[in-house]
């Protein structure tokens, strides 16, 4: 990493959600790995019948972190709080969410749903509502130096060429949540694929609205949006070919290595 990267981190507090999935254990490895930050923040929820501590030590069990594991100190770095980006305020009590607004510094926001075919009020709730639940929550930090949203390059797959600004989203967001609020499952999913067209996907079209409701927050906070397109196999770090799910193209890559795929020419 990029020593003037490294320093922007020092002695720095950064709250992650989505710390748990594949991009946000490899954001965590980084950080901890190269860059001086004082604590991390991870916003996570119980898993069901489970605490949040045995949530924590399956998450430092992965093989992700093996590279640090010879440094006994280095996960005191990590703090949970318990939250849920489905829930209002974020599931979060009062004294986390004070305790997050004082003393973070840094923000990634990369909870939601990858789920190409996850119904459209799911697929709201998760990536649009969540999203605007965090910059609620972020809009009252104190000492804040940036929030990054992670998108995708599908939150407009119609264009042949996605450039690094902000696209009008078709619908305005509010409309959108307010429609899957009333409007019964029968319906709604007959006039889903109208409503996300041309996107192929509710994933793509509801990441749009995300970044239409991040971009209301302009001004208020230093923004930035990373847009990752397929996500596979790490090149190298946290080490090659490490990958924790079956997603997308990773899943054709399994099925073939394994035999399960055969094509004949």
């Amino acid at each position: 990493m990029d020593v003037s990267v490294s320093e922007f981190y020092t002695d720095k507090t950064v709250f992650i959600t989505g710390g748990s999935g594949f991009i946000g254990k490899v954001l965590v490895e980084k950080l901890l790995r190269c860059c001086p930050v004082r604590k991390i923040f991870l916003l996570m929820r119980p898993k069901k019948g489970g605490s949040l501590k045995a949530r924590y030590h399956e998450l430092i069990r992965s093989r992700a972190f093996d590279n640090i594991r010879q440094d006994p100190l280095i996960f005191e770095k990590l703090h949970l709080i318990r939250g849920d980006i489905l829930q209002e305020n974020l599931g979060m009590s009062d004294a986390d969410r004070q305790l997050v607004q004082e003393e973070t510094n840094i923000v990634f926001h990369s909870a939601a749903c990858v789920k190409f075919d996850m119904f459209i009020r799911d697929a709201v709730q998760m990536n649009v509502v969540g999203t605007r639940r965090v910059l609620e929550l972020v809009e009252g930090i104190h000492n804040l130096d940036v929030f990054v949203h992670l998108s995708t390059t599908y939150c407009r797959s119609d264009l042949p060429l996605l450039e690094e600004k902000v696209y009008p989203s078709k619908h305005n967001p509010d409309d959108v949540i307010h429609l899957t609020k009333w409007m019964d499952d029968g319906v709604l999913k007959h006039l889903e694929p109208k409503l996300i067209e041309p996107e192929p996907n509710t994933y793509g079209y509801t990441k749009s609205l995300a970044e239409q409701i991040v971009a209301e927050f302009s001004g208020k906070f230093p923004i930035c949006i990373a847009r990752p397109s397929i996500v596979v196999a790490a090149l190298k770090e946290p080490f090659p070919g490490w990958v924790d799910n079956i997603n997308g193209p990773t899943a054709i890559i399994v099925g073939a290595s394994k035999g399960i795929l055969m094509t004949s020419f």
